[in-house]
């Protein structure tokens, strides 16, 4: 019995296996680091909550860290103004993995300073 070609056959064979996994791999990367910069854009928003007794303030810095993510972000602020409670970011993100929708959220909170 040859083995001829037998290489070249198992080749063929295993080549669409690893290309999926190399996409299923960078598709998870992608959106692990979309999660990562909303996180710290909820962040920078209750930053300036915090210090700013304008939530539209802290709307715009949220948007101003999201980059172009920002266009298809939903931000809330909730500013209470009684220095000590907390203030919050909660921004919500939708995106597509593996072309099904889901929605990202990050949240943030911070005690007003003023």
């Amino acid at each position: 019995m040859s083995e001829r070609g037998s290489a070249a056959v198992e080749f063929a064979l295993v080549i669409p296996a690893v290309v999926l996994v190399v996409l299923a791999v960078t598709e998870v990367v992608v959106v692990a680091r979309t999660q990562l910069e909303i996180a710290q854009a909820a962040r920078e928003g209750v930053r300036v909550a915090a210090i700013a007794a304008d939530p539209a303030e802290a709307v715009s810095a949220t948007r101003g860290a999201l980059g172009e993510l920002a266009s298809d972000a939903s931000i809330t602020v909730d500013r209470p103004f009684v220095v000590g409670e907390s203030a919050t970011v909660v921004i919500r993100l939708p995106v597509r993995v593996f072309g099904l929708p889901i929605t990202l959220q990050a949240d943030a909170a911070m005690r007003v300073e003023s």
